[in-house]
């Protein structure tokens, strides 16, 4: 990628939190950075599986309601809920 010509801000040494690095790659491009960027190799490993699963309308809008009420998402919940209920189900075994 072509180095920039013009003079840039340097880029700060540490940042505070994220919000604070995100503020300043918002305001900044990463092209005017190109020459002090170095590759990177590394290998990304993802175990997650999606299982999805059909609800009643009414109930996924009765879950979202409950998911906000308590500030957790929908998805949160229902795996919290879920657990619960297997774990339940086991101990009358």
């Amino acid at each position: 990628m072509p180095r920039s010509s013009k003079k840039h801000e340097p880029i700060p040494r540490h940042f505070q939190n994220i919000t604070e690095a995100a503020d300043f790659w918002d305001g900044h491009d990463l092209t005017d950075y190109w020459d002090l960027t170095r590759e990177a190799d590394f290998e990304v490993d993802i175990q997650r599986r999606v299982f999805l699963t059909v609800l009643e309308p009414e109930l996924a809008k009765k879950l979202t309601a409950c998911a906000r009420q308590q500030g957790v998402s929908t998805e949160t919940l229902i795996n919290v809920w879920l657990t619960e209920k297997v774990a339940a189900a086991g101990q009358h075994k």
